[in-house]
């Protein structure tokens, strides 16, 4: 493939990179707008994605994202290596303590939920499979990003200004990384009402023992139900089942 096919490429999919929680459809007219292209390239790109079924035409000449993407979704599930072999052992951790259990991985500098198993008081999260996470909020985030290399967590720091300090998180890279550094010794992040008021989560890193970071695993429920929980307890569980799904991906 040449370079010219490949950017041609990789315009025709930044098309898809347009749609969010925020704006769920668009014309032809309003993509090409957008990514500053030309009508007719605007609207070859759309055609092409419409015949692979990434986009559906919609209402009123708008296009919404299209099921190829389901199909896609599922394949995704079927082969994520975490949740091959990570599911039924959160199945186990919910029938144990009744709570909610979520894998959260990481994509680029995303942090995505890829499954959830429900409790027996079933939380109800904003953010569920597919919907980007804030970065600097929450427990799985956190847990995650602790385990970043120092070269890796300077370039978050470095691209994250803004969200770092509305976060309320150190502005200053030393007390940054110190901030961080502390959560990756401790093995594990509780969140107090920190994303969502009404809830809280207690999250465990999922680390291979050559240090391949795979995600996180979490246990969430309601503040108040939270509070009366054994947590010391509660983490020793966790970490003992992040430790059993690490160990069972080759």
């Amino acid at each position: 493939m040449t370079d010219k096919s490949e950017s041609s490429l990789a315009r025709m999919l930044s098309v898809l990179d347009l749609f969010s929680d925020h704006q769920l459809s668009w014309t032809a007219e309003a993509i090409t707008e957008a990514l500053q292209m030309s009508l007719p390239t605007g609207y070859r790109y759309v055609k092409m994605l419409t015949d692979a079924g990434l986009l559906q035409r919609a209402a009123d000449a708008h296009y919404t994202l299209g099921p190829r993407i389901i199909v896609l979704d599922h394949y995704i599930r079927m082969g994520d290596p975490v949740l091959q072999h990570g599911v039924s052992l959160m199945q186990e951790l919910v029938e144990q303590t009744g709570l909610d259990c979520v894998i959260s991985c990481l994509y680029g500098q995303q942090v995505l939920d890829t499954h959830r198993e429900f409790g027996t008081a079933k939380a109800t999260l904003s953010y569920g499979r597919g919907r980007p996470r804030p970065l600097f909020f929450g427990a799985a985030p956190k847990a995650i990003l602790s385990c970043f290399a120092s070269a890796q967590l300077h370039r978050v720091f470095d691209e994250h200004q803004d969200e770092i300090a509305q976060a309320g998180l150190p502005t200053d890279w030393s007390e940054f990384r110190k901030y961080y550094g502390a959560i990756r010794k401790a093995g594990h992040y509780f969140s107090n009402g920190e994303l969502e008021p009404n809830l809280a989560a207690l999250a465990v890193p999922l680390l291979k023992a050559d240090d391949t970071l795979l995600g996180a695993i979490s246990l969430v429920s309601t503040v108040s139900r939270m509070a009366v929980i054994d947590l010391p307890k509660l983490t020793q569980l966790l970490t003992r089942t992040a430790q059993e799904i690490t160990t069972r991906i080759p």
